[in-house]
C-alpha cells in the first residue's frame, strides 16, 4: 500500500455534495481506502475560473493501484460527475480530482507528473493538505507542506466550510452530480 494524496474540488452545482460523494467514491476504488480527509474549504477562484467559489478538500488514500491506473480512475470519476473532457486550467468544474502525491515518487509522463507540478503554488491545495499532512515532505523541493504554505504570499481566500453552511451548497443549479467508483 502506498499513501496517495488526492485534491478534490468543485465549483458547479451542489459543490459540497459533489465533493463529499467523490470522497466516498475514492474509498470504493479497488485496493484503496481513505485513511484521512481534510475538512472542506471554500476557495476563491483562480485562473479565470468564473465567479463561483470552489469547495476543496484533500483525501489521503492507502492504495495498491499504481499511479497511472489511479489517475485513470480519478478521471473516470470526473466524467461520471459530468466534467467535460477538456482539462484546461481556469475552467469551471463539476468535479476536479488531482493526484497530488504518490508516496515520495517523482514521475514525468505524458499525462501524469508527480508530484503535481503546481502543488507548492496553490493555497487551495496546501491549506487542506496541511490539515491532514503538514509534515509530509515535497519529494522534489525537500520541504514539508506546512513550510510551503507559510512561504506563499498573499493570495486567493481559503475559508473553512462550517458544517451545515448554506453558502457551500448549490450554486444556482440542480442538485449534486453522481459520482461512482
Amino acid at each position: 500500500m502506498v499513501k496517495a494524496y488526492v485534491g478534490i474540488g468543485s465549483n458547479l452545482g451542489d459543490r459540497l455534495r459533489t465533493c463529499a460523494d467523490a470522497l466516498a467514491a475514492l474509498g470504493r476504488l479497488p485496493g484503496t481506502h481513505v485513511l484521512a480527509a481534510s475538512p472542506f474549504y471554500e476557495t476563491e477562484p483562480e485562473d479565470g475560473a468564473g465567479p463561483q467559489w470552489f469547495v476543496n478538500a484533500v483525501a489521503v488514500l492507502g492504495t495498491a493501484l499504481a499511479p497511472g491506473p489511479l489517475l485513470a480512475a480519478l478521471q473516470k470519476m470526473e466524467c461520471l460527475a459530468g466534467r467535460a473532457e477538456e482539462r484546461a486550467r481556469g475552467k469551471n468544474r463539476t468535479l476536479d480530482l488531482d493526484l497530488l502525491l504518490y508516496g515520495d515518487q517523482v514521475l514525468q509522463e505524458r499525462n501524469l507528473t508527480l508530484p503535481h507540478p503546481r502543488l507548492h503554488q496553490r493555497r487551495f491545495v496546501l491549506v487542506p493538505l496541511c490539515a491532514v499532512a503538514p509534515d509530509v515532505m515535497h519529494p522534489t523541493l525537500g520541504r514539508p507542506m506546512r513550510e510551503l504554505l507559510a512561504a506563499l504570499g498573499p493570495g486567493p481566500a481559503v475559508r473553512l466550510v462550517e458544517p451545515g453552511s448554506a453558502r457551500a451548497g448549490a450554486a444556482g443549479g440542480a442538485g449534486g452530480a453522481g459520482v461512482a467508483a
